[in-house]
Order: structure tokens, then C-alpha cells, then sequence
């Protein structure tokens, strides 16, 4: 008599991974909508001017944050101690490859991303979902999402300000201390 093996259950896949590529789908149609809808008005070839224009519009602006976090990182190696100001360069950087990407929505979507009060939206938005994402009582493995984010709160902790104490390791005299040898004892860890 042979026993068959029962057949494994697929792993579930997250909220997130499930919506991801419907809401890519979405934004596609879209995109095209709204293109043939543009080009309807204006003409093709000025929606192709539109694009490309876009294009290089992206490229600049991506350039100008480059160089913007070039200087902050160039003025904080010369100063560590001075507090620099948020640059904003990873929101910049973002607006510019959607100005980049072909189409009208993206590049709607880049302006709300490079005015200030919308960026100002965009980035309390970004930082309830990395809350919400903290706080998540999920079992370790089953949102990538929550696990990248406690991981990079645990390597925060360990590290908040990135400082190194300068030091001297000092080891112990060589034999036993006294009568009961070398102390080798728990010690609790020195806190502030």
C-alpha cells in the first residue's frame, strides 16, 4: 500500500502583493486613456513633443538633486557638528523619474511631489504608512514591508546618531585574582 503526499499549500501572499499589480494595471490604462485623450486635443505630434519634453525636464530635475545632496553631504563632511536641513532629495529624485516615465498622470503625480504643500502631504502620508508598518503585529516573515521597516528601526536604535567613542581596550593582568582564580563574573553593561 502506498501513502501519497499530500500536495503543500501555496504560501499566502501579502495585502500589498495582491493590489501591487492591480493598481500598476490601473495606472497603465489610464496613462493610455488619458494620452489618446490628450493627443485628441492637441495632436500627436505636440503630445510627442509634451513626452519628450518631460523627459528632459526629469533629467534636470534629478540633476539638480544630485548636486543639491552633493553639496549637503560635501558641507556636513567639513562640519559634522552643524545641523543640516532636510534636503528633500529622495522626493526630488522620485518627481523626477516620474516626469521621466511617459505620460500625464505621472507627471501630475510629480508636480504634487515637487510643490511644497503637497510634498509636505506626501511625506505625513509616507510617514503614517512606516508607522502603521511599525506598529504591526504580523509574524516576522509575513509583510516584507513591516519587516524592512522594524529592521531599519533596529538599526537605527543601535545606532542613532552614528558616533564612535574613541577608546582604549585594556586587557586584564595575565594569572588567576586572588584566590578564586580570574574574574570572570557577569557584569552588567555600563549605561549613561
Amino acid at each position: 500500500m502506498s501513502q501519497q503526499a499530500t500536495p503543500a499549500r501555496p504560501a499566502r501572499r501579502g495585502r500589498l502583493a495582491r493590489t501591487v499589480p492591480l493598481l500598476v494595471a490601473a495606472w497603465l490604462v489610464l496613462e493610455i486613456w488619458l494620452l489618446t485623450v490628450v493627443a485628441g486635443w492637441i495632436g500627436w505630434f505636440l503630445t510627442l513633443v509634451l513626452l519628450v519634453g518631460g523627459v528632459f525636464l526629469g533629467g534636470t530635475v534629478i540633476k539638480r538633486a544630485g548636486a543639491r545632496a552633493f553639496r549637503a553631504a560635501v558641507e556636513l563632511s567639513k562640519d559634522p557638528q552643524s545641523a543640516q536641513p532636510q534636503t528633500g532629495t529622495s522626493m526630488t529624485v522620485l518627481a523626477g523619474v516620474l516626469l521621466m516615465i511617459p505620460g500625464f498622470l505621472s507627471d501630475l503625480l510629480a508636480l504634487t511631489l515637487l510643490l511644497p504643500p503637497t510634498r509636505a502631504l506626501w511625506r505625513a502620508v509616507g510617514r503614517r504608512i512606516t508607522g502603521s508598518a511599525l506598529r504591526s503585529t504580523s509574524p516576522v516573515g509575513a509583510d516584507r514591508f513591516a519587516d524592512a521597516m522594524r529592521l531599519q528601526e533596529q538599526l537605527r536604535i543601535h545606532r542613532p546618531d552614528g558616533k564612535v567613542v574613541q577608546g582604549e581596550v585594556v586587557d586584564p593582568p595575565a594569572g588567576p585574582r586572588g584566590p578564586a582564580g580570574p574574574d570572570t563574573g557577569y557584569r552588567p553593561p555600563i549605561t549613561p
